[in-house]
């Protein structure tokens, strides 16, 4: 019996660490989709690269405020308006997504890489 227990509580973690994976494949997935609808009603596109990096391409009408810098550029931001973060592959934008969210943005999507955009 203690075997059967043991097999099950592998068996549910393992299905978290697949639910986990699977989550962190989709959501990339859906903000993407969400992309377009949000450009078409006006959302501020926000790279939070580097000087350098904004300046080799960015995407059309996004504004570059790199992460060392969003906490004093943030009060240029529109709260009232949805706010697309972008980078080079999604992780300075997730980073700069959850420290708008906790500085009372609400309306805040990491879209990725800034290719996303383009």
């Amino acid at each position: 019996m203690t075997g059967q227990i043991g097999n099950l509580a592998g068996y549910a973690l393992m299905g978290i660490g697949v639910g986990i994976i699977l989550a962190r494949l989709i959501t990339p997935l859906r903000a993407r989709r969400r992309i377009p609808g949000l450009l078409k009603s006006g959302a501020q596109i926000v790279d939070v690269r580097s000087p350098s990096e904004f300046a080799a391409g960015h995407a059309s009408g996004s504004r570059n405020v790199p992460l060392d810098n969003l906490e004093r550029e943030a009060k240029d931001l529109d709260p009232n308006r949805w706010i697309i973060v972008c980078c080079a592959s999604g992780t300075r934008s997730g980073m700069a997504r959850r420290w708008l969210l906790r500085h009372g943005f609400s309306q805040v999507l990491n879209g990725g890489s800034w290719r996303n955009l383009s």
